[in-house]
């Protein structure tokens, strides 16, 4: 039997369910409030979305529960690795600035990971939120969520912490750099 490509195995699932758990569980200032057993009841309702989590744990994102939604029954998961994740550094933002780069062009963009893993840059406010949950990219950084007018112009903002501070930065959307990556969030 094959499986579809955004479908996990039901070793890989139960697998990712266990790492899941013992994350939210060993980090519980997180998602205070929050029953694992409704989260999992509603990742087992969304394999598309175990997937999803489960491209973001490969590739060193760590994800976890750092919220829920009311209004929309979502709960909403981040990734909380210590640094930005090991397997989505050294890319440019977008695809426009991959295409650009006419030398030593990056193997991949942050945003084209992103949509292929099914889901979203962090916006500024959501890193900022995060860094409220604990010290992330204290030695790495993390392309966020560009506006429009700035990413017009050819630039891409990332953040990273320092000196006890968040702080955001812009430079060329078609740079890439060894300890900058991404940070994503995925809705259930």
């Amino acid at each position: 039997m094959t499986k579809e490509k955004n479908e996990l195995t039901t070793e890989q699932r139960e697998d990712l369910l266990q790492i899941l758990k013992a994350r939210f569980e060993n980090n519980m200032n997180r998602h205070q409030g929050l029953e694992w057993m409704k989260i999992e009841k509603k990742l087992e309702a969304h394999p598309e979305k175990l997937w999803s989590l489960n491209e973001m744990e490969n590739t060193g994102g760590e994800p976890d529960v750092i919220g829920y939604n009311v209004e929309k029954d979502e709960y909403v998961f981040f990734d909380c690795s210590a640094e930005s994740p090991k397997g989505r550094r050294s890319v440019c933002y977008d695809r426009d600035a991959l295409e650009s780069r006419k030398k030593h062009k990056p193997e991949n963009s942050a945003i084209d990971m992103a949509t292929d893993m099914g889901i979203e840059l962090l916006s500024e406010n959501e890193y900022r939120m995060l860094q409220t949950l604990g010290n992330f990219d204290m030695k790495t950084s993390s392309w966020v969520q560009t506006p429009a007018n700035i990413r017009k112009l050819g630039g891409a903002i990332f953040c990273d912490r320092r000196y006890d501070t968040v702080f955001m930065y812009h430079n060329g959307a078609d740079s890439y750099y060894a300890a900058r990556g991404f940070r994503g969030s995925l809705k259930v």
